[in-house]
């Protein structure tokens, strides 16, 4: 049997973030593609996935996806086959980030959280100099879709997070870690990071993409997504 894949977006994001690898592995495989919005903490998150999932799968996550999916082979590491982690963090919230999410979550019970994405997330999304007005318009229309509580929830949520490096450095299943060349909010030195951790996984970086290479450059992304659910 084909082994499911099941894939987390980032956050403020939802399946049509995925759309091109829906598209890719639809056919070969079931996708899975649940919502992450719907609680405030990572471990209650990946509670509500894996209550969801199939026994065994194949499991991808991007930004808070690839933190959510930590979390979830944290809570069930014999149900987790392979994981990629994609333009993500293994570490806990710094402070200075930490900082930052109280004034944006007060916004956001104010009704002002389509302000915060639009002038403080989706600006650090692509390649510098890309011109994709379709991301970005899609960028906003998830947001919008998904609403104020969903942001609170997911800012608590990776504001509270655990670190994750122990568990990385001990886990042994396929991985792949891929980000984009030109990432801001995920750079690269987490990802080598993430690598120094694991040595045995698939390192990718993709080059003229930033913070969403699954929309940006979804050609190579499927390839290396293939390679690793092959491997």
């Amino acid at each position: 049997m084909t082994l499911p894949l099941l894939l987390l977006p980032g956050m403020m994001c939802d399946a049509r973030l995925f759309a091109p690898q829906v598209a890719a592995f639809g056919a070969e495989r079931e996708v899975l593609l649940p919502g992450i919005g719907g609680h405030d903490s990572m471990a209650a998150l990946a509670a509500a996935v894996l209550q969801g999932a199939p026994p065994r799968f194949a499991l991808a996550g991007l930004s808070m996806g690839g933190i959510l999916a930590m979390e979830v082979l944290r809570q069930a590491p014999d149900r987790v086959d392979r994981i990629a982690l994609m333009d993500t963090n293994p570490r806990a919230e710094t402070d200075e980030i930490r900082a930052r999410r109280a004034p944006q979550i007060e916004a956001a019970r104010e009704g002002q959280y389509l302000d915060v994405v639009e002038t403080q997330m989706i600006p650090n999304y692509l390649a510098p100099g890309s011109e994709r007005p379709d991301i970005t318009a899609l960028c906003r229309e998830m947001a919008r879709n998904l609403g104020a509580s969903v942001f609170v929830n997911q800012s608590i949520a990776l504001r509270d997070r655990p670190d994750q490096q122990d568990l990385l450095r001990a886990a042994r299943l396929p991985t792949l870690i891929l980000c984009g060349r030109h990432d801001i909010p995920c750079p690269i030195e987490r990802h080598e990071r993430m690598q120094e951790l694991m040595p045995h996984a698939i390192f990718t970086i993709v080059e003229d993409a930033g913070h969403l290479p699954v929309l940006e450059r979804p050609r190579e992304i499927n390839a290396a997504l293939r390679r690793w659910l092959e491997n």
